[in-house]
Protein backbone atom coordinates (compact mmCIF):
# COMPACT_ATOMS: atom_id res chain seq x y z
CA UNK A 1 0.00 0.00 0.00
CA UNK A 2 1.14 3.83 -1.08
CA UNK A 3 -0.35 6.79 0.54
CA UNK A 4 0.16 10.16 -1.09
CA UNK A 5 -0.80 13.42 0.02
CA UNK A 6 -2.58 16.15 -3.21
CA UNK A 7 -4.00 19.64 -2.29
CA UNK A 8 -6.42 21.36 -4.31
CA UNK A 9 -7.43 24.90 -4.12
CA UNK A 10 -10.25 26.28 -5.23
CA UNK A 11 -10.47 30.13 -5.71
CA UNK A 12 -14.34 30.80 -6.00
CA UNK A 13 -15.98 33.92 -6.77
CA UNK A 14 -17.38 34.24 -2.79
CA UNK A 15 -14.70 31.72 -1.02
CA UNK A 16 -11.47 30.18 -1.18
CA UNK A 17 -11.10 26.24 -0.40
CA UNK A 18 -7.83 24.35 0.33
CA UNK A 19 -8.94 20.55 0.16
CA UNK A 20 -6.13 17.95 1.05
CA UNK A 21 -6.75 14.09 0.38
CA UNK A 22 -4.67 10.99 0.56
CA UNK A 23 -4.58 9.40 -2.47
CA UNK A 24 -4.36 5.34 -1.69
CA UNK A 25 -2.71 2.88 -3.97
CA UNK A 26 -3.33 -0.66 -3.46
CA UNK A 27 -3.59 -3.80 -5.69
CA UNK A 28 -4.18 -1.76 -8.42
CA UNK A 29 -6.88 0.34 -6.83
CA UNK A 30 -6.83 4.15 -6.11
CA UNK A 31 -9.03 5.39 -3.39
CA UNK A 32 -8.91 9.44 -2.61
CA UNK A 33 -10.00 10.28 0.73
CA UNK A 34 -10.40 13.61 2.15
CA UNK A 35 -7.95 14.44 4.67
CA UNK A 36 -8.64 18.30 5.60
CA UNK A 37 -10.86 20.73 4.38
CA UNK A 38 -9.84 24.48 4.91
CA UNK A 39 -12.75 27.41 3.86
CA UNK A 40 -11.82 30.88 3.61
CA UNK A 41 -14.55 33.43 2.96
CA UNK A 42 -12.86 36.11 0.75
CA UNK A 43 -16.07 37.57 -1.46
CA UNK A 44 -13.37 38.32 -4.93
CA UNK A 45 -16.71 38.19 -7.03
CA UNK A 46 -18.08 41.48 -5.26
CA UNK A 47 -14.97 43.60 -7.27
CA UNK A 48 -15.14 41.82 -10.02
CA UNK A 49 -18.70 41.85 -10.85
CA UNK A 50 -19.04 45.49 -9.80
CA UNK A 51 -15.95 47.51 -10.51
CA UNK A 52 -13.97 44.56 -12.71
CA UNK A 53 -11.25 45.11 -10.62
CA UNK A 54 -10.20 42.65 -7.60
CA UNK A 55 -9.20 45.61 -4.86
CA UNK A 56 -5.85 46.11 -2.76
CA UNK A 57 -7.26 45.00 0.10
CA UNK A 58 -8.79 41.53 -1.57
CA UNK A 59 -5.35 40.73 -3.20
CA UNK A 60 -3.70 41.03 0.30
CA UNK A 61 -6.00 38.85 1.59
CA UNK A 62 -5.82 36.12 -0.96
CA UNK A 63 -1.94 36.35 -0.88
CA UNK A 64 -2.09 35.73 2.82
CA UNK A 65 -4.64 33.03 2.55
CA UNK A 66 -2.15 31.25 -0.44
CA UNK A 67 0.81 31.78 2.33
CA UNK A 68 -1.21 29.97 4.96
CA UNK A 69 -2.45 27.01 2.55
CA UNK A 70 1.62 26.76 1.52
CA UNK A 71 2.21 26.16 4.95
CA UNK A 72 -0.57 23.64 5.30
CA UNK A 73 0.54 21.80 2.31
CA UNK A 74 3.61 21.43 4.05
CA UNK A 75 2.63 20.51 7.33
CA UNK A 76 0.89 17.54 6.05
CA UNK A 77 3.47 17.07 3.23
CA UNK A 78 1.26 17.48 0.34
CA UNK A 79 3.43 16.45 -2.94
CA UNK A 80 1.50 17.69 -5.83
CA UNK A 81 -1.10 20.43 -5.41
CA UNK A 82 -3.46 22.21 -8.34
CA UNK A 83 -4.71 25.99 -7.86
CA UNK A 84 -7.58 26.71 -10.13
CA UNK A 85 -9.49 29.90 -10.32
CA UNK A 86 -13.15 30.33 -11.85
CA UNK A 87 -15.40 33.50 -12.46
CA UNK A 88 -14.15 36.32 -10.64
CA UNK A 89 -10.60 36.33 -11.37
CA UNK A 90 -11.59 35.04 -15.30
CA UNK A 91 -13.32 38.74 -15.08
CA UNK A 92 -11.58 40.62 -13.33
CA UNK A 93 -9.58 43.14 -15.62
CA UNK A 94 -6.49 42.66 -13.31
CA UNK A 95 -6.95 39.19 -12.97
CA UNK A 96 -3.40 38.38 -14.41
CA UNK A 97 -2.01 40.84 -11.93
CA UNK A 98 -3.32 39.21 -9.11
CA UNK A 99 -2.23 35.92 -9.88
CA UNK A 100 0.89 37.02 -10.70
CA UNK A 101 1.21 39.22 -7.32
CA UNK A 102 -0.03 36.01 -5.43
CA UNK A 103 2.85 33.79 -6.67
CA UNK A 104 5.61 36.46 -5.63
CA UNK A 105 4.21 36.71 -2.72
CA UNK A 106 3.26 33.11 -1.43
CA UNK A 107 4.92 30.88 -4.61
CA UNK A 108 1.67 29.16 -5.00
CA UNK A 109 0.74 29.00 -9.00
CA UNK A 110 -3.07 29.37 -9.64
CA UNK A 111 -4.31 28.69 -13.58
CA UNK A 112 -7.44 30.63 -14.16
CA UNK A 113 -10.38 27.74 -16.18
CA UNK A 114 -12.99 28.21 -18.19
CA UNK A 115 -16.53 27.49 -17.28
CA UNK A 116 -16.63 24.27 -19.58
CA UNK A 117 -12.94 23.01 -18.12
CA UNK A 118 -15.12 23.42 -14.62
CA UNK A 119 -18.17 21.48 -15.54
CA UNK A 120 -15.99 18.92 -16.49
CA UNK A 121 -13.43 18.60 -13.73
CA UNK A 122 -16.27 18.49 -11.23
CA UNK A 123 -17.92 15.35 -13.18
CA UNK A 124 -14.59 13.58 -12.88
CA UNK A 125 -15.02 13.31 -9.19
CA UNK A 126 -17.48 10.81 -7.65
CA UNK A 127 -20.58 12.64 -8.72
CA UNK A 128 -22.20 9.80 -10.03
CA UNK A 129 -21.50 7.33 -7.18
CA UNK A 130 -25.50 5.94 -6.17
CA UNK A 131 -26.98 7.13 -9.52
CA UNK A 132 -28.82 5.19 -11.89
CA UNK A 133 -26.41 5.19 -15.05
CA UNK A 134 -29.90 4.80 -16.87
CA UNK A 135 -31.53 7.97 -15.97
CA UNK A 136 -31.03 11.12 -17.41
CA UNK A 137 -29.34 14.03 -15.69
CA UNK A 138 -29.25 17.75 -15.66
CA UNK A 139 -26.16 18.75 -13.91
CA UNK A 140 -26.28 21.99 -12.21
CA UNK A 141 -23.05 23.63 -10.28
CA UNK A 142 -23.77 27.24 -8.86
CA UNK A 143 -21.16 29.23 -8.13
CA UNK A 144 -20.34 32.58 -6.89
CA UNK A 145 -20.40 33.83 -10.46
CA UNK A 146 -21.39 31.08 -13.26
CA UNK A 147 -23.61 27.91 -13.30
CA UNK A 148 -22.35 24.94 -15.32
CA UNK A 149 -25.32 23.10 -17.02
CA UNK A 150 -25.07 19.19 -18.73
CA UNK A 151 -27.26 16.79 -20.28
CA UNK A 152 -25.93 13.50 -19.06
CA UNK A 153 -27.09 10.01 -19.65
CA UNK A 154 -24.76 6.64 -19.30
CA UNK A 155 -22.27 8.93 -17.15
CA UNK A 156 -21.34 10.19 -20.85
CA UNK A 157 -21.97 14.18 -21.55
CA UNK A 158 -23.99 15.27 -23.92
CA UNK A 159 -24.74 18.90 -23.99
CA UNK A 160 -22.44 21.60 -21.90
CA UNK A 161 -22.64 25.16 -21.16
CA UNK A 162 -21.70 27.89 -18.40
CA UNK A 163 -24.03 31.23 -17.84
CA UNK A 164 -22.52 33.70 -15.82
CA UNK A 165 -25.69 33.92 -13.60
CA UNK A 166 -24.08 33.13 -9.94
CA UNK A 167 -24.96 33.82 -6.71
CA UNK A 168 -22.43 36.87 -5.98
CA UNK A 169 -23.52 37.93 -9.27
CA UNK A 170 -27.03 38.10 -8.53
CA UNK A 171 -26.86 40.29 -5.03
CA UNK A 172 -24.80 42.73 -7.34
CA UNK A 173 -27.97 42.77 -9.84
CA UNK A 174 -25.07 42.07 -12.29
CA UNK A 175 -27.22 39.28 -14.01
CA UNK A 176 -28.86 40.87 -17.36
CA UNK A 177 -32.66 39.91 -18.88
CA UNK A 178 -30.69 38.43 -22.07
CA UNK A 179 -28.81 35.88 -19.88
CA UNK A 180 -32.26 34.43 -18.37
CA UNK A 181 -33.92 34.17 -21.25
CA UNK A 182 -30.89 32.50 -23.03
CA UNK A 183 -30.73 30.24 -20.03
CA UNK A 184 -34.29 29.45 -19.94
CA UNK A 185 -34.26 28.67 -23.50
CA UNK A 186 -31.12 26.82 -22.95
CA UNK A 187 -32.74 23.99 -20.32
CA UNK A 188 -36.10 23.77 -21.87
CA UNK A 189 -34.89 22.96 -25.40
CA UNK A 190 -32.41 20.29 -24.30
CA UNK A 191 -34.49 18.85 -21.47
CA UNK A 192 -37.76 18.78 -23.84
CA UNK A 193 -36.26 15.44 -26.04
CA UNK A 194 -36.47 13.34 -22.49
CA UNK A 195 -39.65 12.42 -20.86
CA UNK A 196 -38.34 12.04 -17.17
CA UNK A 197 -35.49 14.42 -15.99
CA UNK A 198 -33.43 14.32 -12.67
CA UNK A 199 -31.45 17.17 -11.58
CA UNK A 200 -28.12 16.84 -9.79
CA UNK A 201 -26.92 19.92 -7.90
CA UNK A 202 -23.19 20.60 -6.63
CA UNK A 203 -22.04 23.46 -4.79
CA UNK A 204 -21.92 25.25 -1.14
CA UNK A 205 -25.15 26.35 -1.29
CA UNK A 206 -26.83 23.20 -2.70
CA UNK A 207 -24.87 21.09 0.03
CA UNK A 208 -26.29 23.29 3.04
CA UNK A 209 -30.15 23.19 1.31
CA UNK A 210 -29.64 19.20 1.48
CA UNK A 211 -28.45 19.39 4.83
CA UNK A 212 -31.41 21.47 6.29
CA UNK A 213 -33.45 18.96 4.63
CA UNK A 214 -32.47 16.14 6.94
CA UNK A 215 -32.96 13.81 3.82
CA UNK A 216 -31.52 10.36 4.40
CA UNK A 217 -27.78 10.09 2.56
CA UNK A 218 -27.64 9.72 -1.23
CA UNK A 219 -32.05 10.31 -1.43
CA UNK A 220 -32.61 12.96 -4.02
CA UNK A 221 -34.19 16.30 -2.73
CA UNK A 222 -37.96 16.80 -4.16
CA UNK A 223 -39.04 20.21 -5.57
CA UNK A 224 -42.14 20.34 -3.16
CA UNK A 225 -39.37 20.21 -0.47
CA UNK A 226 -36.95 22.49 -2.12
CA UNK A 227 -39.90 25.19 -2.54
CA UNK A 228 -40.81 24.78 1.65
CA UNK A 229 -36.95 25.50 2.78
CA UNK A 230 -37.24 28.39 0.57
CA UNK A 231 -40.08 29.80 2.20
CA UNK A 232 -38.90 29.12 5.71
CA UNK A 233 -35.67 30.74 4.34
CA UNK A 234 -36.88 33.48 2.45
CA UNK A 235 -39.04 35.11 6.11
CA UNK A 236 -36.33 34.81 8.21
CA UNK A 237 -33.42 38.32 8.10
CA UNK A 238 -29.98 37.80 7.27
CA UNK A 239 -29.07 37.36 10.62
CA UNK A 240 -31.93 35.41 11.86
CA UNK A 241 -30.95 32.59 9.36
CA UNK A 242 -27.23 32.63 10.45
CA UNK A 243 -29.01 32.22 13.90
CA UNK A 244 -31.52 29.45 13.24
CA UNK A 245 -29.82 27.06 10.30
CA UNK A 246 -25.84 27.68 11.61
CA UNK A 247 -25.05 29.49 8.59
CA UNK A 248 -22.14 31.35 7.94
CA UNK A 249 -22.53 34.86 7.38
CA UNK A 250 -21.46 34.67 4.05
CA UNK A 251 -23.60 32.08 3.19
CA UNK A 252 -26.67 33.95 5.05
CA UNK A 253 -27.35 36.07 2.11
CA UNK A 254 -26.16 34.04 -1.40
CA UNK A 255 -28.36 30.85 -0.19
CA UNK A 256 -31.53 33.15 -0.96
CA UNK A 257 -30.37 33.87 -4.62
CA UNK A 258 -29.11 29.71 -5.02
CA UNK A 259 -31.77 28.43 -3.75
CA UNK A 260 -34.47 30.71 -6.24
CA UNK A 261 -31.70 29.57 -9.06
CA UNK A 262 -32.62 25.79 -8.27
CA UNK A 263 -36.34 26.17 -8.16
CA UNK A 264 -36.59 28.39 -11.76
CA UNK A 265 -33.96 25.14 -13.35
CA UNK A 266 -36.58 22.86 -11.68
CA UNK A 267 -39.55 24.45 -13.68
CA UNK A 268 -38.20 25.16 -16.84
CA UNK A 269 -36.64 21.44 -17.07
CA UNK A 270 -40.14 19.88 -15.38
CA UNK A 271 -37.77 17.93 -12.88
CA UNK A 272 -39.36 16.80 -9.77
CA UNK A 273 -35.73 15.90 -7.91
CA UNK A 274 -32.55 16.70 -7.54
CA UNK A 275 -29.56 14.45 -6.24
CA UNK A 276 -26.72 16.32 -3.64
CA UNK A 277 -23.61 14.54 -4.02
CA UNK A 278 -21.83 16.93 -1.89
CA UNK A 279 -18.71 16.85 -3.87
CA UNK A 280 -17.10 20.17 -5.78
CA UNK A 281 -14.37 21.51 -8.26
CA UNK A 282 -11.67 20.70 -5.66
CA UNK A 283 -12.93 16.38 -5.54
CA UNK A 284 -12.78 16.45 -8.81
CA UNK A 285 -9.11 18.45 -9.25
CA UNK A 286 -7.88 15.90 -6.98
CA UNK A 287 -9.01 12.99 -9.65
CA UNK A 288 -7.68 15.50 -11.82
CA UNK A 289 -3.81 15.26 -10.02
CA UNK A 290 -4.08 11.40 -9.77
CA UNK A 291 -4.76 11.02 -13.60
CA UNK A 292 -1.97 13.49 -14.65
CA UNK A 293 1.02 12.01 -12.39
CA UNK A 294 0.31 8.76 -12.79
Amino acid sequence: MRITKYAAIDIGSNALRLLISNVIEHKKETITLKNSLVRVPIRLGQDAFTTGIISRYNIKQLSRSMKSFKNLMKVHDVKNYLAFATAALREAKNGKYVIDRVKKKSGINIQIIDGKKEARIISNSNVFDGIDPNKTILYVDVGGGSTELSIIKNNKTLKSTSFKIGTVRLLTNGVDNETWIMAKKWVITNTKPFTNIFLLGTGGNINKLYKISNNNENKPLTYRKLRKIYKNLNSLSYEERIIKFALNQDRSDVIIPATELFLKIFEWSGAKEVYVPRVGLSDGMIKELCKKLN
